[in-house]
């Protein structure tokens, strides 16, 4: 079995593709209207994809999500966290070493989804 892709309902899906392309580097490879008001984008070639969907069925509950993460290799913690800062966003917790071999933080996608940034050391 082999993982597709990670789905997110956004509330506005120009600042969610804003996000996602500029700061975690994703570009679209499909976008289209499944049906009026509804709309969906993929992000990302090989094997990291996420789908973003917008529509009134799809409305975020809550814009604190707790319990998942969606984790991005960088390679280096501190340039990350700089950049971060530079595009005006704030670091939600972090940066954590718990051990020699990796470092990470993390911040919230506009929809409240916890995206955490690695460094494998």
């Amino acid at each position: 079995m082999k993982f597709c892709w990670c789905t997110i309902a956004v509330q506005n899906m120009e600042e969610s593709l804003k996000f996602y392309q500029e700061i975690v580097e994703l570009s679209i490879s499909r976008r289209f209207t499944v049906k009026p008001g509804v709309e969906i984008s993929f992000l990302g070639d090989g094997e990291t994809k996420v789908e973003l969907i917008c529509g009134p069925s799809y409305k975020v509950k809550n814009d604190n999500i707790e319990g998942i993460s969606l984790g991005f290799e960088v390679n280096s913690v501190d340039e990350m966290i700089k950049f971060i800062k530079e595009k005006g966003l704030e670091v939600d917790s972090g940066p954590f070493q718990p051990n020699p071999h990796i470092k990470f933080f993390y911040v919230k996608d506009p929809n409240g989804v916890s995206i955490q940034f690695v460094e494998n050391m």
